[in-house]
């Protein structure tokens, strides 16, 4: 197949997309005339084999053509409508900032203006009484000099000089401060903006510099959390229960995005930390390395290094051997998803959808009450209710009659495949429904791939997982990214071997003493 990718001019691209266009459009028009041949023959013959290959084959065409032509979505119609006169009300009113600082401008009425209009008298101030309104303003980022003098001192002996002492600095001697270097790396990092756009960004504000300037300190800094970022991985593997999922990364051979390798993200992530590593496959020995000694539940999709993990029984310890291994569990989502892509040439599939769509509602009604009794709502409703729903779910797949290869029988497959990872929330109140947590924690670092296209280095992606170690796990903690980063940071300049969690930074902050 033709690589495009290297294709620079916008004109010859105009043109391989109107020929890519036609050519998709007759071979659509070829397939559609098989179709209506085989199912002419289908029908002269009556067979059930040929009638079952015809399906299959228009379910395939269709899903070529939603995968060219149709949004990507996971929605499906509900039928529901709401009753008239119940349209959802939209929000109304300002939204309210209470973490916004508040900064109060008083205006008074001139002097020529406070005659009465009614008794020609001199109209007086009404007590305290003033009219409000709110109003969200800006102020500029703004870029300053600062001239650190620092004082010195002598004795009158002449014997001793001692110089005050001067600003914690990331690089000795560097012309940048800390709270620079953190900045950079929020803007990337966390709002996903690359270095070269900074640049533009800071020459607009007067500040001159070059996006090597920039990775410098990115980098410096990193050298500086790395203690932080070690800790953050160690303490994610202590949880109970962690969700596992991986996405691609690119990595730029001689800095060129369309010379890029092909490297893997994983994540690990508890409900209140998330740590990354960016490693070049997606081997089992790749999702060794990210596991490690993990020996508790790890819920993840339906990719086989997991499930090959955990057969092993036994793994090679960080230090050492010894008994260990995982639990895996699987995620609903991932076959709902399935099922959703087969259901438009499948209706039946509405069915088990529907489902799968109650074994959600059960989760929610979970949630319904006291948050300390959650695990034991959940544990009534799953015996009660959801593993009855189970046992429909796989009796339906079990007596469904389709093509292996259509997009149904995948679909059926895929979940029996998995069927001992799919059952296990039943036992265990502590097991999610799905890995939804875990796709949640890669988003931004898909945001981030898009921007600016992965990285340069595996030095590169060292950096860019650390980062977003941090960031990421601030968020899960409800802590302010750059704050914690700046804290943390400050930290270890001090201290090298100094860490510190979001935990800690959150506690430290409730205590005032941050």
């Amino acid at each position: 197949m033709a690589d495009f990718s290297r294709i620079q001019d916008v004109n010859v691209l105009q043109t391989v997309n109107e020929l890519l266009l036609k050519e998709n459009e007759r071979l659509r028009n070829e397939n559609a005339a098989l179709l209506k041949k085989m199912e002419e023959v289908a029908k002269e013959s009556n067979s059930a084999v040929l009638q079952q290959e015809l399906e299959y084959q228009k379910d395939l065409l269709a899903r070529r053509e939603k995968e060219l032509f149709s949004p990507s979505t996971e929605r499906r119609p509900t039928g529901k409508k709401l009753p008239e006169g119940d349209t959802p009300r939209r929000g109304h009113g300002p939204t309210p900032q209470p973490n916004l600082k508040l900064v109060e401008v008083m205006y008074e009425l001139p002097t020529k203006n406070r005659d009465c209009p009614a008794c020609g008298g001199m109209l007086v101030e009404m007590g305290d009484q003033t009219e409000d309104a709110e109003e969200i303003s800006v102020l500029a980022k703004e870029f300053i000099r600062i001239l650190h003098r620092r004082k010195k001192y002598r004795c009158a002996c002449n014997g001793h000089v001692e110089t005050a002492p001067g600003p914690e600095k990331l690089v000795a001697g560097g012309r940048y401060s800390l709270e620079f270097a953190v900045d950079v790396a929020v803007a990337k990092y966390c709002d996903h903006m690359p270095l070269e756009r900074q640049v533009k960004v800071h020459d607009r504000l007067g500040l001159t510099t070059t996006s090597q300037a920039l990775y410098d300190q990115v980098e410096r800094l990193a050298v500086l959390l790395q203690p932080t970022y070690e800790a953050i991985l160690a303490e994610v593997l202590k949880a109970p229960l962690i969700h596992a999922d991986e996405t691609y990364w690119q990595v730029m051979s001689n800095g060129k995005a369309t010379e890029s390798k092909k490297w893997w993200s994983w994540c690990i992530a508890s409900q209140t930390l998330v740590g990354y590593r960016i490693l070049p496959g997606r081997s089992t020995q790749a999702a060794r390395d990210v596991l490690g000694a993990y020996a508790g539940i790890v819920m993840a999709d339906g990719y086989g290094v997991y499930s090959a993990l955990s057969r092993e029984g036994k793994q090679p310890m960080l230090s050492g051997n010894g008994p260990k291994g995982f639990r895996l569990v699987n995620c609903w989502a991932h076959v709902r998803r399935k099922f959703v892509e087969a259901e438009p040439n499948f209706p039946e599939a509405a069915e088990v959808l529907d489902l799968i769509g109650q074994l959600y509602d059960m989760e929610r009604l979970a949630k319904e009450g006291p948050p300390e009794e959650l695990l034991e709502r959940r544990q009534r409703l799953r015996m009660e209710r959801s593993r009855e729903l189970v046992e429909q779910i796989f009796d339906w797949a079990k007596n469904a009659r389709v093509l292996p290869r259509s997009a149904l029988g995948q679909a059926i497959a895929y979940m029996q495949d998995l069927k001992p990872g799919l059952v296990a929330f039943l036992e265990d109140p502590l097991v999610p429904l799905d890995n939804n947590h875990g796709e949640r924690a890669l988003r931004g670092m898909v945001i981030g791939r898009k921007n600016h296209y992965g990285s340069r280095s595996q030095r590169g992606t060292e950096v860019a997982a650390l980062f977003y170690t941090l960031f990421e796990s601030a968020k899960l903690s409800g802590v302010e990214p750059m704050a914690y980063v700046s804290a943390a940071a400050r930290q270890a300049l001090r201290d090298p071997a100094a860490v510190l969690l979001p935990s800690d930074f959150r506690a430290h902050r409730e205590m005032g003493a941050v």
